[in-house]
């Protein structure tokens, strides 16, 4: 009787069922807009998802916002690289003439 209690103590515990992986908050809009996901943790669909020229899966809205904001400061460098005929890398930093040329381009 012992050893029968012996070999039920001993015996090997059932495997529990495997759980399904949650998905990271990285690649759920990757997901969701891939159709694997009807929608990420902050309700994005995939109507409200795009990529953007990199690549990266963005909020539309998002993307808009940025787009509205940063667009006209682009386009003031451009035009302050053309006007000071700058061809290649240049830095926009605080002092530089393409910074002054810039700021004033776009206040106007």
């Amino acid at each position: 009787m012992k050893a029968m209690k012996a070999m039920k103590a001993a015996a090997p515990k059932a495997m529990k069922a495997m759980k399904k992986k949650k998905i990271s908050a990285r690649l759920a809009k990757r997901h969701a807009f891939a159709g694997k996901l009807t929608k990420t943790a902050t309700g994005l669909t995939k109507s409200d998802l795009k990529l953007n020229k990199t690549g990266r899966v963005v909020s539309k809205k998002k993307s808009a916002i940025a787009k509205s904001s940063f667009g006209p400061w682009i386009a003031a460098v451009q035009k302050a690289r053309s006007a000071l005929k700058i061809k290649g890398f240049a830095v926009v930093k605080k002092g530089t003439p393409l910074y002054v040329k810039a700021k004033e381009l776009y206040r106007k």
